[in-house]
């Protein structure tokens, strides 16, 4: 393992922790910028079919990839909904947890994973820490006292849909051993149909979605990287090392987005920020 590939392998994790600040950055609201981004997708999806990279001999990597495309289009769709309450400093550490907890958990319950004693105690350690890691991170101000915040509320009901859309992204894949290069282009189809059915009934804007193309192409070129980084690191590495956009993301939105955050939050964010990818490195070497 080339210390050239550990780099590539990092890339994932910073263009997709990317992604959130730069849909934040250039505005529009969450329809705008699911609509944007999804189409975004759909430019490099186009390009890998131009290039010879889609197998439309295979109607089973077309169907998963066109189903799996539209549901991380609604899991994205939600998590800027939930961006556009809580900021993205909030959201992000939160949303990276529950996707891990609901795809190990499907894996453990329906696929069969976890089959020895030594996966179960520490697939179990990492469920600990993935909670806690959370917690951490949602810890509020010293003046905000213990008044509930309605829209921190509202905001976990939001993600916890959009943890939905996300796992199915992830196992339809796993199920159908669906993954690689040649199943990007239907995924991208599919989520630039997810992204318009989400947006259709609401107000968009065509400068605003086509800013919003940017993190679209970004999120697919991290993409890429990731399945350029898993034959050269393994798969479990890669996977460990793509869950660092959680670090990417949540400073991205405190350091360039201007979130604020007192002592108290900032210790709390750091420490759960470690308690996650802890708990991420674990469950990529437990599979």
């Amino acid at each position: 393992m080339q210390f050239l590939d550990i780099l590539i392998a990092l890339l994932p994790a910073l263009f997709w922790g990317s992604v959130v600040i730069i849909n934040v950055f250039v505005g529009g609201g969450p329809y705008n910028q699911i609509r944007g981004t999804t189409l975004g997708a759909l430019i490099v999806g186009i390009c890998l079919l131009l290039t010879g990279n889609a197998a439309f001999d295979d109607l089973t990597v077309i169907i998963v990839g066109l189903f799996s495309g539209a549901l991380w289009a609604f899991g994205q769709g939600n998590q800027l909904k939930s961006v556009n309450l809580i900021g993205v400093s909030k959201t992000m550490p939160i949303s990276t947890g529950m996707q891990l907890v609901g795809t190990t958990l499907f894996s453990v319950i329906f696929l069969g994973e976890w089959s020895t004693m030594v996966q179960v105690v520490f697939g179990l350690l990492s469920m600990v820490l993935l909670v806690a890691g959370i917690a951490l991170t949602s810890l509020k101000a010293k003046n905000e006292g213990k008044s509930d915040d309605p829209e921190f509320k509202k905001a976990m009901g939001i993600l916890l849909i959009s943890t939905v859309g996300y796992v199915g992204y992830v196992v339809l894949g796993d199920i159908f051993n669906v993954s690689g290069t040649k199943a990007l282009f239907f995924q991208s189809v599919g989520m630039a149909i997810g992204g318009f059915i989400l947006s259709m009934n609401h107000k968009t804007s065509i400068k605003s979605t086509a800013l919003n193309l940017i993190p679209g192409v970004v999120w697919a070129i991290g993409n890429l990287f990731m399945f350029y980084s898993q034959p050269k690191v393994g798969v479990a590495t890669s996977f460990s090392l793509s869950q660092l956009l959680v670090i990417v993301s949540t400073l991205g939105g405190i350091f360039i987005l201007g979130e604020k955050k007192d002592s108290r939050q900032m210790t709390g964010i750091w420490s759960g920020i470690i308690l996650i990818i802890i708990a991420a490195i674990i469950l990529g070497n437990l599979k």
